[in-house]
């Protein structure tokens, strides 16, 4: 092959090589950016009873009951620092003069985790505001236990929602 015919031939392949490159460069520029999936906080796990729950696994919403400025947030700040995962956190639909531990199961291990932190508060059956045990923090309230409680074992077999990510 002679050298012009060794050139054209590598020329001619250097631009089929550009036409393939800008081809899949602008197929790439062009093409929708990737969308992030939305991670719930929680998930719906079953425990065997003996099985225990902790406080890093337990999803806590917590709302105001009471005429007090902040008592729901304040509160959540207290439950997030004895290990709790923060969920939501506003004012209650209705008031409320004592506190109530709101879960969809009653039994469940982390109702009762939860029910642990609190002096006198009640768990009732019901649809949580959020995503995991919901707290209205009633006009009675004056502090959380000073016995800081952060496991519980499940008396029986149940479910409830596990915060995503916990161990």
């Amino acid at each position: 092959m002679s050298d012009g015919a060794r050139s054209a031939a590598t020329l001619l392949g250097l631009c089929a090589l550009l036409v393939v490159a800008t081809l899949w460069g602008w197929s790439a520029a062009t093409a929708p950016f990737p969308q992030e999936e939305e991670v719930p906080i929680c998930v719906v796990t079953e425990v065997a009873a003996g099985e225990e729950v902790f406080t890093d696994n337990v999803v806590v919403d917590v709302y105001n009951g009471s005429k007090r400025q902040r008592l729901a947030s304040s509160t959540q700040d207290q439950l997030v620092e004895r290990g709790f995962i923060p969920g939501a956190s506003g004012n209650a639909p209705e008031p409320s003069k004592a506190t109530v531990i709101i879960a969809s199961d009653p039994d469940s291990p982390a109702a009762k985790l939860v029910q642990r932190q609190f002096r006198g508060a009640r768990v009732v059956e019901g649809n949580e505001l959020g995503e995991g045990v919901t707290v209205v923090v009633g006009e009675g309230f004056t502090s959380l236990r000073p016995k800081v409680t952060r496991k519980v074992a499940a008396a029986a077999a149940s479910s409830y929602c596990k915060a995503t990510g916990s161990a």
